[in-house]
This record gives structure tokens, sequence and C-alpha cells, in this order.
């Protein structure tokens, strides 16, 4: 953790800060280690403090080695702020305001003394936007077990099967081949529910000849991966043909065009022109993707306003859809990384199309 501590340092100098106070989750696992439920983290130029309770302090000797322990026994969160920002000797303390809530900011600020608490947004967040090795490591097996999620269930989905029985062969899968968790709740829609691109499993039978829209992602030691496939069992109609071969030309010419330094929104332009020179433009109503690590969605973002830029390794989901209502969906999604002159595409899941 010592090389992030570094990056963050010098990240404080460039927004004129003195200190950070770090309190969203997956920013605190990624500075500190630390994978608890409760913590406070103060970083300064000389200083890393972690703050906990009883429940964590052996922990705390394990995770974060580099972090000195400040034993909280009460849960007076202001003086505890207060006091770790004395010992520091800092004035100008930078707090994460996107995640931090009203009351405990002004929990903060009624008890500081001498200091100021300055706004700051999307620090870590950068930092977290590139992998190292190790964490395109983790990821790898993540992806791993949501391929192999894919081919799983294209092995066993039959028409009379609902939405649910399809979601949980899937999360079974995942979970004993190896996942800590699911990523998030799987998406299984069927049909005409598949033209909700978050539709929510039902008891609906799936039929012969429809789409059926899958996404789903594996939890492994703190990462996350996404994947997206839509099949038919048996013959489809040429709807579908159509809807799916302009989907994956699409995302196809994104994954071909992406190049280091690309803005977001310039990948998501490449397949947005693609459907909406098919005539379905007002049907790829979300953006061409969203990096993915220790969250499902985190920094860069490929969206039609994205201005994140796509650096070498970022890791980024590349997933356009064509919604219909009353029809169904189509959505293909594969997670990449950016490499030094293009990407690697990490889901190896097939994209037939049908089963």
């Amino acid at each position: 953790m010592s090389s992030r501590l570094a990056k963050l340092r010098e990240t404080l100098v460039a927004n004129d800060l003195d200190a950070i106070v770090i309190t969203q989750p997956e920013n605190r696992r990624y500075i500190s280690g630390f994978t608890g439920s409760s913590a406070l983290l103060l970083i300064s130029m000389e200083h890393a403090l972690l703050a906990t309770d009883f429940r964590y302090y052996e922990q705390i000797g394990k995770q974060s080695p580099d972090f000195r322990l400040i034993k909280v026994e009460s849960n007076e969160i202001g003086p505890i702020l207060n006091n770790m920002v004395q010992e520091t000797q800092t004035t100008r303390v930078g707090f994460e305001c996107q995640h931090v809530t009203v009351d405990t900011h002004k929990q903060w600020a009624d008890a500081a003394e001498g200091f100021e608490l300055v706004p700051s947004k999307e620090i870590v967040e950068t930092i977290r936007a590139t992998k190292d090795q190790n964490e395109l490591a983790t990821i790898r097996r993540a992806v791993a077990l949501s391929d192999g999620a894919i081919h799983h269930i294209r092995d066993v989905i039959r028409p009379g099967m609902t939405e649910k029985e399809i979601a949980w062969e899937m999360e079974s899968y995942m979970r004993t081949h190896g996942a800590d968790q699911l990523a998030f709740p799987i998406i299984a829609a069927a049909g005409p529910n598949g033209a909700m691109p978050h539709a929510v499993p039902s008891d609906r039978a799936i039929l012969a000849g429809e789409p059926i829209v899958m996404d789903l992602g594996a939890h492994v030691d703190g990462y996350n991966s996404d994947l997206t496939r839509t099949v038919c069992i048996g013959e489809p109609d040429d709807k579908y043909r159509e809807v799916y071969d302009i989907v994956l030309k699409a995302q196809l010419a994104a994954e071909e065009a992406i190049r280091p330094g690309m803005q977001g929104k310039e990948a998501d332009a490449v397949a947005r022109k693609v459907i909406t020179e098919a005539g379905y433009g007002e049907y790829f109503g979300h953006g061409l993707g969203h990096g993915v690590g220790l969250a499902v969605h985190e920094k860069p973002t490929a969206g039609k306003t994205s201005e994140d830029m796509l650096l070498p390794g970022s890791v980024v989901t590349v997933e356009p859809g064509i919604y219909i209502p009353g029809w169904g969906g189509v959505r293909i999604e594969d997670m990449v990384v950016v490499t030094d002159d293009g990407v690697e595409i990490l889901s190896q899941a097939t994209k037939d199309p049908i089963v």
C-alpha cells in the first residue's frame, strides 16, 4: 500500500491540501487494505492514521501495516477527527464530498479546531482508475467465473425455465466455483422484459425464439466482473437477427477503436454511430460503459458526455444495447483493459446468439 500512499500524497500537493480524510469503503480499502465496515483514515504528507473500534484492532495490524491505529471508544465522530488532525498539525483537510453525509460534516465542522474542511472530489477514485498487475490478476479471476457461468447456463437453459431459475443457475455456478459473492443482483430478462436494461428476474417462463438478456458478475477478493450476453433458444425471428447483428457490430467497432488517451465520450460515439445509422439510435439510451474494479461502477466512464480519459491500465465495460418496448432487448458486454496500443478483451464467453 506504500506506493498508493505515495500517489495520494502527490495528489494532495496538486490539490493544495495538507491532508485528506477518507471514509468511502472502496477508497478506504484501496489506500489502507482495511476490509472492515467502519474506519476513518487521515493521510497527510507525514502521517497515515486509521481510527476504528475494538472489533477491528487485531485486523488492522494484519491488513494495514502502513497505518497507525487510533483506538475509538466512543461514537462522537467529531472529536475523533479533530484529535487526529491536531496530531498531524494540518490546516487544510480534504474530505470526500460525494460520500460524506450532511450530518457527519456538521459534526466534524462543529468539533474542528484550527483547521478547514475542504470539499474534495474523486481524488482516490482517479488513482483507482488505473489498475496494477495484482489488481488485474484478481479481476481476471472474477471475469473467468462470469464467463464460466455463461457456459454453464447455455448447457442447461430450456424453454419453460423462469427468469429467476436462470438467475439462480448462474449465481449457484459462480458461488460454487470460487466467487465470494455476486458483484450485483443478476439480470435475466426474457422477451418484452428485456426492454428494461435493469430488469429484475421474475417468475415469467421463457419461450423459444425470444431474446433473453443475462447480465451477471462475480466478486473475488474485493474485485468485480461484469458480463452481459443475449441469447435465443431455438430459431429466432428476423428482428432478433437484425438487432443482434447491429449491437455486435457496434461493440466490435468500439473495441477496435479504443486507444489510450481517448475520452470516454469518443469511445461511446463509435458504438452510438453504428446503432444510430442503423435506425435504432433512440433505443440505445445508456452509456457505452464504465470502469470496474473494487466497485462495479467506477471511473472511468464511457458515455455521451464523459471526459474521463481511458489510460493504460483502465478496466472498462463495452456494452452497447438496443431496447425496444413491447419486443425486448439485446445487450452484449465485455470487460476490456486498455493497453499501450488498444485494448485486451478480458471477457471470453461465446457471443453465439443462438442456443
